[in-house]
């Protein structure tokens, strides 16, 4: 499996519309996390969040948000912001744009945000244009965890983080079962380096 762990500029600058990270010279790092809600793993991570009083960002699938609407509702009491991450979790290079389109918006009918971040980060410029007339912003990342790759170790997952993070750095997780036994090691012990670090977790 290829990805890369850190964005490189020279991406950013092709995609310069998509937000990659937050332009901050404080010491403030936005957590992510794709795929949830998950009736066990999401309060998980809100448990863990809140021992750092750390706020972070969660892209939810539609699906999952109908499924577990009380697990949404307490990602939003507790004051962290959610994203679009379409209704299905499509990759927009093998979906048409019509179908593309109304996958995000059956989304959005249980996801209140203005904020959207393409599945895989594949969504072809077509449909970027088409989703951001409706006035939403696409979320893309600075660094990516790898906690989704079955082959990386959890401690590695620990170190792509701690060693690719600068401030403003817009950092991926997933809140999904896949990807539970590097998040669970490797979550924690992101909060306690940076916390240590002076660092604050924000949402976007």
């Amino acid at each position: 499996m290829f990805y890369l762990v850190k964005t490189p500029w020279w991406l950013k600058k092709i995609y310069h519309s998509y937000k990659w990270q937050v332009d901050t010279q404080e010491k403030e790092l936005f957590l992510t996390f794709d795929d949830g809600p998950h009736p066990t793993i999401t309060p998980f991570v809100l448990q863990q969040l809140k021992e750092y009083n750390a706020l972070a960002t969660f892209f939810c699938i539609g699906n999952n948000v109908a499924k577990y609407p009380d697990v949404y509702m307490q990602v939003l009491n507790l004051g962290h912001s959610v994203g679009n991450h379409t209704y299905d979790h499509l990759n927009g290079w093998k979906t048409n744009n019509d179908t593309y389109f109304k996958n995000v918006t059956a989304a959005g009918t249980v996801i209140d945000s203005s904020l959207f971040r393409p599945p895989y980060g594949r969504i072809r410029s077509s449909q970027a244009k088409q989703i951001k007339k409706t006035g939403s912003k696409l979320i893309m990342w600075d660094v990516l965890s790898g906690d989704f790759d079955e082959s990386l170790s959890k401690e590695k997952c620990l170190t792509n983080v701690v060693e690719s993070c600068k401030p403003g750095s817009i950092i991926v997780f997933h809140d999904s079962e896949k990807a539970f036994p590097r998040l669970e090691y490797t979550l924690p012990r992101t909060l306690d380096f940076f916390s240590e670090k002076g660092y604050r977790f924000r949402s976007l």
